[in-house]
């Protein structure tokens, strides 16, 4: 008699174990005319398609600005937008923001500040320490 292994195949519950990304839109203002929109003129040209195809779940605007700065705008599944100004940055560079706006989760930048490392509900097991407790304090008199 012989075995028959079971193929047994993973199944998605409720979003455990896929990935998706917090960015859902990026914007592309640039302008035909200024000399600080060169790079994103050319990365409009040249890596936009490139990017666009590879990430299919991020919606993709590109506008003009006619006498502004350039500008790369994420929309996040939160609500919140971050904006990167690209001003006279090679299309190398835009593509780097444009990632790391890609990457981003959308939440507000926050300071990591020193202080208790782990936190806790439960008191230790020690309790709490006070300087009135243990032995007695060594008496220098005479």
């Amino acid at each position: 008699m012989t075995l028959k292994a079971i193929q047994a195949t993973s199944t998605g519950r409720n979003g455990v174990g896929s990935f998706i990304l917090q960015c859902k839109r990026l914007d592309f203002h640039y302008c035909d005319w200024a000399g600080s929109s060169r790079g994103m003129n050319l990365f409009l040209q040249h890596n936009l398609p490139r990017f666009a195809a590879s990430h299919p779940s991020i919606e993709i605007h590109v506008s003009p600005r006619p006498h502004r700065h350039p500008v790369i705008r994420g929309h996040f599944i939160n609500g919140t937008q971050h904006s990167i100004c690209v001003r006279n940055l090679e299309k190398g560079q835009i593509q780097q923001k444009a990632e790391i706006l890609r990457d981003m989760s959308g939440e507000k930048a926050r300071r990591v500040r020193g202080g208790k490392v782990v936190g806790s509900l439960n008191e230790g097991t020690r309790g709490i320490w006070s300087p009135f407790h243990g032995a007695k304090a060594p008496s220098f008199e005479r």
